[in-house]
């Protein structure tokens, strides 16, 4: 059969990393992790990387292969999956994708447009003024450079008004006017399943998520990664809201508290990316015992056997 990518994605605790290691497993596969955050060597807890027994079980790719400090972007995400999947479609007819960072999968997906590379300078200006002058500060120098971007863009997401600002400094022109949205086509199969359930029960499950993080070390965690807390990678939920604290605002408890809401605001905001998309299918997992039939079912009606994997 044509190699095929096995999406499996949805909102941050729904339980894609170890439905994806039983997928893999099944089909005697890889796994490429498409969280954003678990790239970062130095965030473990707060991101909820796999177990050492869970990596060990399953090959995973792009999971603690960064630094903090590594300036990092969907753009080069998808040159270097596209690149290692032309070798893993040697040996796999199929290869699943996991995580819940939308632009990176989308990017993977249906690419990315040819933007220039970024000036560390301009890179370097920019990241001085965020860190000085706060998110309004750029907010305000986007909505003057790229007003049409401005009224797009998520304007909490400070990457990406960081990126949208470089292009615009680099090139003279809105960055709006270079995004062409228009979908590459891979060489492979896609599929994708976006996993989703009662919201009730997937809130309760964000909640305890963030309380076990806690016990085994967020804030520890959060402590040793202060120093360098100006860094765009650490500018995260589970990490700024205890920066906060650490300047002496706030209480512990309010802390826990707003890592909760905004994990669940996040939660919300994943459900609503991906339900825009026809192409992704939704997989209710009040079910999950059937989602492997249910994706054996789907590669069936393709009207080929996928077999486990290619010859070597």
């Amino acid at each position: 059969m044509e190699p095929t990518l096995l999406v499996i994605t949805g909102p941050t605790g729904i339980g894609k990393t170890a439905l994806s290691i039983g997928v893999a497993r099944h089909f005697g596969t890889v796994i490429l992790s498409a969280d954003s955050r678990q790239m970062y060597r130095e965030m473990v807890v707060g991101t909820a990387r796999p177990s050492p027994g869970q990596l060990l079980a399953v090959p995973h790719y792009f999971i603690g292969n960064l630094s903090v400090r590594d300036y990092y972007n969907a753009s080069r995400y998808e040159t270097e999956v596209l690149s290692l999947l032309g070798e893993l479609f040697r040996r796999h007819a199929v290869v699943v994708m996991t995580g819940g960072s939308m632009l990176y999968i989308d990017a993977v997906r249906k690419g990315i447009d040819d933007l220039p590379t970024v000036d560390p300078a301009i890179r370097g200006r920019l990241l001085k003024q965020f860190g000085e002058e706060g998110l309004e500060s750029i907010q305000r120098a986007l909505l003057e450079k790229d007003p049409v971007y401005y009224h797009r863009v998520d304007l909490k997401n400070h990457m990406r008004i960081l990126h949208a600002l470089e292009i615009c400094l680099m090139t003279g022109e809105p960055y709006s006017s270079l995004l062409t949205r228009t979908t590459r086509k891979r060489d492979f199969r896609i599929l994708t399943w976006c996993l989703d359930m009662e919201r009730a029960e997937l809130y309760s499950r964000i909640n305890r998520r963030v309380d076990l993080m806690v016990e085994h070390g967020l804030e520890e965690e959060a402590r040793r990664l202060y120093p360098l807390r100006h860094l765009p990678a650490l500018q995260t939920v589970g990490y700024r809201e205890w920066f906060t604290l650490f300047e002496g605002k706030g209480t512990r408890e309010a802390v826990i508290e707003e890592i909760k809401s905004h994990t669940r605001q996040y939660a919300r905001k994943q459900l609503t990316w991906f339900r825009r998309d026809p192409s992704v299918r939704r997989f209710d997992m009040a079910r999950e015992e059937e989602f492997l039939p249910t994706v054996e079912k789907e590669l069936t009606t393709w009207g080929e056997d996928y077999g486990s994997s290619l010859p070597v």
